[in-house]
């Protein structure tokens, strides 16, 4: 238990242990919640982080090739194709769709790439005099390297909203590990140091009226003895009195015995 936490402000009563009682247990399940959460969020960000390394390294390779196709393509038409592409697109072929994914209750956004077949391509016929099948190569492998940045895209924009998520849920779960959960356990320990002792201040005052009943009661009880003894004293007096004044008995004397019938 942290003595620097400090301890919040309530009452100590048995209804503020119960609730700070309740506000511990809470605490400590959340922050198992919290932990477990930034642990599958922490793997799911280092594999993340390694698809993206891999993904770089491919679209190095990738750029190189479609670098060096598009040489191609410049040195077989003698000259640049840009213009008659530019000019012949009337829509787009190559599409991004987005996509949520749930991960412990983190929303990432994911992008996929794809191409719609029912649309017409316009500069297929590209290069027919000459060079058609560099062009051709050259599509290609343009095409696999904007589907390579729109994986890496979707990676890093993924890395960059798990690594803030992150951060938030290791700040909160430091925050009920070192502050609220030692701080509850700090107010728990006063609530309890308080009523024990509010109970053996009860328990010395219930001695203490004890004390005083018995004390009267023994006081009560000589005063009763006394009384007692006062009263066979006065008795015991009179009765000597009675004797004296009817005088000593004559076994000898001239009273006469009562017949006695055998």
């Amino acid at each position: 238990m942290s003595q620097g936490a400090g301890k919040e402000a309530v009452f100590p009563t048995r209804q503020s242990l119960g609730a700070m009682k309740s506000k511990l247990k809470g605490a400590q399940v959340g922050h198992d919640l919290l932990k477990r959460k930034s642990e599958a969020l922490t793997k799911r960000f280092r594999e993340i982080l390694k698809r993206i390394d891999e993904a770089k390294r491919k679209m190095g390779k990738v750029m190189q090739i479609a670098a060096f196709s598009l040489a191609e393509v410049s040195y077989a038409v003698n000259g640049s194709i840009g213009y008659q592409i530019t000019e012949s697109v009337k829509q787009a072929k190559f599409k991004v769709r987005t996509r949520q994914e749930n991960v412990s209750g983190v929303f990432l956004p994911a992008f996929e790439s794809f191409q719609e077949e029912d649309v017409k391509d316009d500069f297929k016929l590209t290069g027919l005099g000459k060079g058609g099948q560099q062009v051709q190569k050259c599509k290609e492998t343009f095409t696999r390297a904007v589907e390579t940045l729109v994986e890496l895209a979707s990676l890093q924009t993924a890395f960059v909203i798990l690594d803030e998520v992150i951060k938030t849920v290791n700040r909160r779960v430091n925050a009920i590990e070192h502050v609220i959960i030692p701080r509850t356990e700090n107010t728990i320990a006063y609530i309890n140091s308080e009523l024990d002792e509010v109970d053996r201040e009860e328990f010395f005052r219930l001695k203490k009226v004890k004390g005083l009943k018995e004390a009267a009661q023994r006081e009560e009880d000589k005063k009763i003895q006394a009384s007692r003894a006062r009263e066979n004293g006065e008795s015991n007096k009179e009765n000597q009195d009675n004797q004296e004044r009817d005088g000593p008995r004559d076994l000898l004397g001239g009273e006469e015995d009562q017949d006695v019938i055998f």
